[in-house]
């Protein structure tokens, strides 16, 4: 098939280097980085904490590698400062790391760059099959209690390096602690991007994602977590591969049928760079591991452009389980994308419901910082 857009350039030549990528991303922040290549956050020499690590590429720190400082950030509530780099590599965390922390030093989340090409398709080096899905992501986060501060995640596979293969979900992240949250992130990717997921079916998780940039093209954000998305900036990406609509969709939720919140999408915008009309809002993911589970999706307040196709915005992903049976509702949207043509195709919340689905609803007890 015909090659997408290469995003892969601006991950090998290093994280401030102009491309598609760095054009698309969610804003830097604001104000002067500051000097030293752990900027606000000191040196090895100088730690914040005795539990604090230091990450840089070229040997200015503890470690360089992330996986080589989680592998030794034993027991709970380790701190690991990331210095500015491309870090390619696979990076998984267990469950006992639990309270966390990852702090990309520098203001701008574009400066420190997790990546890996794995794809589901892809042979395992041992001969043992492929990768999967799951397999597939560059990034598996297991424990509760983590937080990640201005740091990109990506998966940087591309549909034609496995020409013909049906195995196309390459994940960038995939997290499944409770009380886990992203702050100032970006998540880079195609297909399944973002899999914000539990360690278990019978296992709640809440995760909270603040000032984010997700980006992809089919299910890029999916899972059965309990997931807030407040703050982001969800796009949609070019598919050459594809000349009819649809070319993908954004979320694909699979919520468990007995967990009574799934994902929140509030004060957010989702953009495109796909023609008008080429994007489905959302699919529900009914996976056979779970056939019970009802996903559930709540886009409010959001500018939807006219990416997503505002006459039919939902599709079914298997017949046995349509859309309509499922919790997808709106509130308050604006945007093209958002146009109700179809009353039937855009279930809305009214006020009284709305107030019920807000992020301190969705996440109880725990409060983020955002």
């Amino acid at each position: 098939m015909p090659t997408p857009l290469s995003r892969r350039n601006f991950l090998l030549t290093g994280a401030t280097a102009g491309s598609v990528l760095a054009l698309s991303a969610a804003p830097a922040q604001a104000g002067r980085r500051p000097r030293g290549p752990f900027g606000r956050y000191g040196s090895p020499s100088d730690r914040l904490t005795p539990r604090t690590l230091y990450v840089h590429p070229r040997g200015a720190g503890d470690f360089t590698t992330v996986q080589a400082a989680v592998t030794a950030a034993t027991g709970t509530g380790r701190t690991l400062v990331i210095a500015p780099g491309v870090y390619r590599e696979t990076v998984s965390v267990d469950a006992d790391r639990t309270g966390m922390t990852w702090l990309g030093a520098s203001d701008d989340p574009r400066d420190v760059v997790i990546v890996f090409d794995n794809a589901a398709g892809t042979p395992k080096p041992d001969g043992s099959g492929t990768y999967g899905t799951s397999g597939s992501a560059t990034t598996t986060l297991r424990p509760d209690g983590f937080t990640a501060l201005r740091i990109t995640f990506a998966n940087d596979w591309l549909r034609t390096d496995l020409p013909g293969t049906s195995g196309t979900q390459a994940v960038a992240l995939k997290v499944q602690g409770d009380r886990s949250a992203f702050l100032h992130c970006r998540f880079l990717g195609h297909q399944d991007t973002l899999y914000a997921d539990t360690r278990s079916l019978d296992t709640f998780a809440r995760q909270y994602f603040a000032h984010c940039y997700a980006e992809g093209d089919v299910d890029f954000v999916f899972g059965r977590a309990t997931a807030v998305f407040e703050h982001c900036h969800f796009r949609t990406l070019v598919r050459p591969d594809l000349s009819a609509a649809p070319h993908g969709f954004v979320f694909a939720p699979s919520t468990a049928g007995a967990n009574p919140r799934g994902y929140l999408v509030t004060r957010s915008r989702i953009s495109s760079e796909a023609p008008d009309g080429h994007y489905k809002l959302a699919r529900p993911w009914v996976p056979s591991s779970d056939t019970t589970a009802r996903p559930m999706l709540t886009v409010r307040e959001t500018h939807l452009a006219a990416g997503i196709d505002a006459v039919a915005p939902y599709a079914d992903m298997r017949d046995a389980h349509p859309w309509q049976e499922q919790r997808f509702r709106e509130y308050r949207n604006t945007g093209p994308g958002a146009a109700i043509t179809v009353p039937e195709n855009r279930p809305q919340l009214t006020r009284a419901e709305a107030a019920a689905h807000t992020g301190k609803t969705y996440l109880g007890d725990w409060r983020p910082r955002g």
